[in-house]
Order: structure tokens, then C-alpha cells, then sequence
């Protein structure tokens, strides 16, 4: 056997084993997550219900990549994000990766910035999971879009899955009415032969899609209720979202309204108001009020836990709008 075939065997095997013992330990989490990890599957295809985005089969819980990417929402708490950054080294998000996928997540959502773009990489080359990619470029819409063009490709040769509109690039062009250049970002994810999506943060993103024929194969949108401690005021509504950063959700409950006449698939993210919210109250929430997918960062000892969270959550959903993917 080849050197390199010796220690990519290695490798996977000392991930796994270190994903196992995580799974194990608990790493800080106690009951529902420890009896979790004792109980989790050898396959992830039994683990969780899934739905289908595409041509892709998509875990009603994904992996978010904030946390992977160190990009925390931690408020006033700077110190957060260099902790962040000392705990999920390369070496850690791989295993976070992995025992994931144990647990039955096969889908990863996360930006483009290089360190994450490395190790997903070599994710892909060494082949050391089987994860699904779906991430957005975080290039601007401009009139031509070459630079937006060739990320997408960039992405796709990297091992992207599907592609979506950054939400932070909705927002912008929902805001300025730019739907021509919405419409083009759609077209060039789906000319690369990948799902094609769009975020946003403002509800605007999805009204302008479904007003002017954008067609996105996927949406991507904030959703959470504001009942935490550190929810919006009401006089802080009247503003853009943008401006109150303890919340990403602005009007959920208009949310519902719109996303019920919506046919097409849902992941909702920000669903914990960025740490705010419980899971076991956000998923619940969340998958009542309609959406397809949730969209959460979690650190490898939060995995376990979270994913029987999600679970009880589909399981148990009261919701009015179908199921749409």
C-alpha cells in the first residue's frame, strides 16, 4: 500500500476514533446528549428524516459553519471569537464533520472564507467524509458579475453541492430593488449544474424573488420568535434588522404569513437568535412555524443532543404549511 493511502487510512480512523470518544464523553453535555452519543448509529441514512433540495437529499437539521469559520454573533462578548478560533482548529472541524455525520447531519452550510475553503478541500480530496457542501460566495453583485461567476465555479470545483445567495448580498439587493442582478446570481449557481438558493436575513429577499420570478431552487432565511431576555424592543422594530444586532429575525410572525404561500424549500437559520434561544424551544418553533430545514451551529459536544432535539421536533410538528422538500 501507498504511503498516502497508509495515512489517509490513518487519518480517518484516528477522526473517527476521536469522534467516537467524543460521542462517548459528552464533552460537558449530560443526560439526553450522553445516552445520545452511547445510542448513535453506525449510519447516518437511519439517523435523521431528510427532505430533498434538487437533486440533493438534505438532514432536517444542518450543520452551520459559524462556528466552524469562528464567526460567533457573540454580541459585546469579543473575547468569544478568539476562543472560537483556539477550540475549532482545523483538526476539530473535521471531527466535528464526522460525528456529525454520525449522528445523521449530511449537510454543511457555510460563507467562503479561505481557512474553511482549506479544510473543505481536503475534506474532499482525502475523502475522509461524505458531507454535503452547500455554500454561499461571498462576492458583491456587480453588473457582470465576473468576480460572483468565478467563486461559484471556484466553489464547485472545491466540492460544493449547491450554491446560494449570501444572505448579507440578498438584503443588499432586495433593499436596492435590484432584482436583475438576484435573477443572474440564481442563473449562475444553476448554469454550474448545482441547486441554486437565496438567503436573506430581510423578508423582503423572499417577497422580491416570488414577485418577480427568480425562481431559487432554495431559500435560506432567518426565523425565530423574539421571547428571550434580550429580544427586540418594540421601538427597535421600526429599524432595519441590521441595526439591533441581538436579533436576525424581524417580524416572525409575518414570516409564517409569507413563507405558507412558499412552495419552495426552507432552511431556516438564526433559529437560536445566535445562542439566545434553547434548541429544544427553537426547533420546536421553528419546524411548527413552517420551515423544511434548520440551519444550526453547534460545537461537537452540542451535536448529539441537539440532533434528538431535532428529531422530537419533526416528529412532533404542528405546522400549517406542507412539508416542501
Amino acid at each position: 500500500m501507498s504511503e498516502p493511502m497508509k495515512r489517509r487510512a490513518f487519518l480517518r480512523t484516528s477522526l473517527a476514533a476521536s469522534a467516537a470518544g467524543a460521542l462517548a464523553g459528552g464533552a460537558g453535555r449530560t443526560g439526553a446528549a450522553a445516552e445520545a452519543g452511547g445510542a448513535a448509529p453506525a449510519q447516518a441514512s437511519n439517523a435523521l428524516p431528510c427532505g430533498k433540495i434538487g437533486n440533493l437529499t438534505v438532514s432536517r437539521l444542518l450543520l452551520g459553519g459559524n462556528l466552524l469559520t469562528h464567526f460567533t454573533h457573540s454580541r459585546d462578548l469579543k473575547y468569544v471569537y478568539n476562543l472560537t478560533a483556539h477550540y475549532n482548529t482545523d483538526e476539530k472541524i473535521i471531527e466535528t464533520m464526522l460525528l456529525a455525520e454520525r449522528h445523521g447531519i449530511n449537510t454543511l452550510s457555510v460563507h467562503n472564507p479561505p481557512p474553511i475553503m482549506k479544510t473543505l478541500r481536503r475534506y474532499r480530496k482525502e475523502r475522509i467524509g461524505k458531507m454535503q457542501f452547500i455554500i454561499c460566495p461571498t462576492a458583491e453583485c456587480k453588473p457582470g458579475m465576473v468576480e460572483y461567476a468565478k467563486q461559484v465555479d471556484d466553489l464547485v470545483d472545491a466540492g460544493a453541492d449547491a450554491i446560494y445567495l449570501w444572505g448579507v448580498r440578498g438584503d443588499q439587493l432586495a433593499g436596492q430593488g435590484n432584482i436583475a442582478l438576484m435573477k443572474e446570481a440564481v442563473a449562475i449557481a444553476k448554469a454550474a449544474g448545482v441547486p441554486s438558493g437565496v438567503g436573506g436575513h430581510d423578508l423582503r429577499v423572499v417577497e422580491a424573488c416570488e414577485s418577480n420570478g427568480v425562481e431559487p431552487d432554495f431559500y435560506i432565511k432567518t426565523f425565530h420568535h423574539h421571547r428571550y431576555p434580550t429580544g427586540p424592543r418594540p421601538e427597535e422594530l421600526k429599524g432595519p434588522y441590521s441595526e439591533y444586532p441581538g436579533y436576525w429575525c424581524k417580524d416572525p410572525e409575518k414570516t409564517i404569513e409569507v413563507m405558507q404561500k412558499v412552495k419552495r424549500p426552507w432552511i431556516a437559520f438564526k433559529v437560536m437568535a445566535a445562542g439566545a434561544i434553547p434548541p429544544k424551544d427553537a426547533f420546536s418553533y421553528v419546524f411548527n412555524g413552517g420551515a423544511d430545514h434548520v440551519l444550526a451551529g453547534m460545537f461537537d459536544f452540542e451535536i448529539a443532543e441537539d440532533v434528538e432535539v431535532a428529531r422530537q421536533a419533526v416528529a412532533g410538528a404542528k405546522r400549517q404549511r406542507p412539508w416542501c422538500s
